[in-house]
């Protein structure tokens, strides 16, 4: 039975029109390549598969119109049609695969805000442990982290952190750091006896994780002037002789959505604002991102996850040294290669489980 795969028509014509796009003006506006590409290395995947399903479909077609018509031939390759059947029906399961709508944002780079909850120092040391976490693995990936702000505590803990997470170049959307980092937002539960604790009792602190795709395009996502209020005082951290000096650091709120963005790291006024705009985009591209998804129906119960701060995705057991995700059941004891970057079973577990609920969901529809 032949496959029905005329959805990918529309696709094929999108690629190629990307393809004339980005080799005309668009090739010197670097912001708009950067939007185009990552279209194009989305559309890109669906294309391969469907030149390697319909290379597939011919050679199975071919052999079994040539076997109907010659005796001796049908005789000659009896043994290979099951093959190409079993090729093409591959083909076609990873066409189908592909066809299924990814997060538009995956190829993106992102924000991670790590902020300290209830426990005081205990859980400020715990959101420096994820912070290095996320560096560790971050630089298993080959991509770029810096500092953006943050908040020391008195025992060298992080009250609060944010990281921006960068890939080197263009990158397939599978591949991209929102695809591999999304999964991390939400509550993560830390219990092991605090450094302050001289009982040896073991305590239970939390700390949260909020993760956003980056605006990598100002003009993507505009911020009217007339809906910021913009705040200027004296920065309280390390940053040289301007610190306690100036009114340096800056504090943006975004009035429409309540959204607040304070930075201080930079020495100047100007630089921390530029910083704290890159921050509110990717908030607002968030929150935009979510909300599209809801209109259409299409929010999957993993990707509200990764922006619910409330809810406690993960246990982080060092007695046992032993950590467990409690929306996929993944489980291992390898805690402390874990927090040295071992991260990629524990992201791999939830791309799998939401790749199965994306599939289910196109099988609910058809």
């Amino acid at each position: 039975m032949s496959e029905d795969f005329s959805a990918v028509e529309p696709l094929l014509a999108e690629h190629a029109q990307l393809e004339a796009e980005m080799a005309g003006p668009a090739a010197a506006d670097p912001a708009a390549m950067r939007r185009l590409g990552r279209r194009y290395a989305e559309l890109g995947q669906v294309v391969a598969a469907h030149r390697a399903w319909a290379a597939a479909r011919a050679d199975l077609d071919d052999a079994t119109e040539l076997a109907a018509a010659d005796p001796d031939f049908a005789a000659e390759i009896a043994g290979e049609l099951p093959a190409l059947g079993a090729a093409e029906a591959e083909a076609a399961e990873r066409l189908r695969q592909v066809l299924v709508p990814r997060d538009p944002d995956d190829a993106r780079d992102v924000i991670i805000e790590v902020k300290a909850g209830e426990g005081g120092e205990e859980s400020a040391l715990f959101a420096a442990d994820l912070a290095r976490m996320y560096t560790r693995y971050a630089e298993r990936m080959g991509w770029s982290v810096s500092v953006m702000d943050s908040t020391d505590s008195d025992l060298g803990g992080y009250k609060d952190v944010r990281l921006a997470i960068k890939a080197r170049g263009a990158v397939e959307p599978a591949d991209g750091v929102w695809a591999r980092l999304k999964y991390e937002g939400g509550v993560h539960r830390v219990q092991r006896v605090p450094v302050t604790e001289s009982q040896g009792r073991i305590h239970t602190s939390a700390a949260g994780v909020l993760v956003m795709p980056e605006s990598d395009d100002p003009g993507e996502l505009e911020i009217d002037p007339a809906d910021l209020r913009v705040d200027v005082f004296r920065s309280s951290g390390p940053g040289g002789q301007s610190v306690n000096t100036t009114d340096s650091a800056v504090r943006l709120t975004h009035l429409p959505t309540g959204i607040v963005v304070s930075m201080q790291n930079e020495k100047s006024q100007l630089q921390n604002k530029e910083a704290a705009l890159r921050v509110l985009r990717s908030r607002l591209l968030a929150e935009r991102a979510a909300a599209a998804a809801a209109e259409a129906a299409e929010a999957r119960r993993s990707q509200v996850r990764t922006v619910d701060r409330s809810e406690r995705i993960r246990t982080y057991n060092f007695p046992e040294n032993r950590i467990a995700d409690h929306r996929t059941g993944y489980k291992s004891y390898n805690l402390d290669a874990v927090l040295d970057g071992d991260l990629g079973p524990v992201i791999d577990s939830a791309i799998a489980l939401d790749e199965a609920e994306r599939l289910a969901a196109v099988g609910d529809q058809e």
